[in-house]
């Protein structure tokens, strides 16, 4: 009887040591085909997934877990190669900016040796120092883009009433307006809107939106505060499109009419935008541009 029991142990003994060889071996192949998978992935350009022919739940899951770290690997590999391309046509398009006013300033003051005429030494000297003022005005947005990147403490984060906040950015504006004979209409709900935001950083995106619609505005504005807590600049800007429009925000992205160009302006507003987790966009239909701003209420 013991004798019996015993081989019938050995025999358990020996089919679990079966089951475990086998299970381990599928493990390891499931380990080769998650390893090879893996290395094929991140050599190649494919869009597929690491695939195992296991069912083990936990290699299952671990396969799964790579999935989702390749998908994030592939979605940082375009952003890159796009900040790549960005680069390259921020540097065509600073050198653009850059050398228009230097070749006028070169070609103006080799006219102003030759000249012997006081009137065209001043009309020279004029052009030349309204070019400097020009390449004055684009260091000073790569100033200003370069410290908009740069994180916001949320320490000086406060809470911020965003229809008096918008009452005081427009009549800092009151002057330029006037001079472009602009009288903004406004509309504002009368409950009081609210949000938790940086206040200089607030106040550097409306100030560059208002800018940029002075700029190309056709002789309005209209600045809409809905209960939702969004802010709409809407302004007729015939010179515009909507290929440019798509732009705006782009990083360095210039579009000239006659001598006006957008600049940093409104890449700086989206970057303060979106580190204080808001949204911006614009929109451009039957000549009206149409800037939209949104933060959403934290609870």
């Amino acid at each position: 009887m013991m004798e019996i029991k015993l081989w019938i142990l050995i025999g358990i003994l020996i089919w679990v040591i079966l089951l475990m060889g086998i299970k381990i071996y599928l493990l390891q192949k499931s380990a080769r085909e998650i390893r090879d998978g893996l290395a094929d992935k991140l050599a190649s350009e494919t869009n597929t997934l690491i695939d195992i022919s296991s069912r083990d739940r936990h290699m299952r899951s671990l396969a799964a877990d790579l999935n989702g770290q390749l998908a994030r690997l592939r979605r940082e590999r375009l952003r890159f190669q796009q900040g790549n391309l960005e680069i390259a046509e921020t540097i065509t398009n600073i050198s653009h900016d850059l050398r228009t006013p230097l070749t006028a300033i070169y070609g103006y003051l080799d006219l102003l040796k030759r000249t012997t005429h006081p009137e065209d030494s001043a009309r020279y000297l004029a052009i030349i120092e309204n070019r400097i003022d020009a390449l004055k005005q684009m260091t000073e947005e790569l100033f200003r883009y370069s410290a908009a990147s740069s994180a916001i403490q949320d320490t000086l984060y406060e809470e911020i009433i965003l229809n008096n906040f918008l009452e005081e950015i427009l009549s800092a504006y009151y002057a330029a307006l006037k001079d472009r004979q602009i009288s903004p209409q406004i509309t504002m709900p009368q409950e009081k809107v609210i949000r938790f935001l940086n206040r200089n950083a607030l106040s550097r995106i409306f100030a560059n939106i208002i800018s940029n619609a002075i700029k190309y505005s056709g002789g309005d504005l209209t600045i809409t505060l809905s209960k939702e807590g969004v802010i709409t600049f809407s302004n007729h800007a015939p010179g515009l499109n909507e290929l440019t429009v798509m732009r705006l925000f782009d990083r360095f992205y210039t579009v000239e009419t006659a001598s006006k160009s957008t600049g940093l302006g409104l890449s700086i507003a989206k970057e303060l935008t979106e580190q204080m987790e808001g949204t911006i966009q614009a929109r451009y239909k039957n000549q009206v541009l149409c800037i939209e701003v949104y933060f959403p209420e934290k609870i």
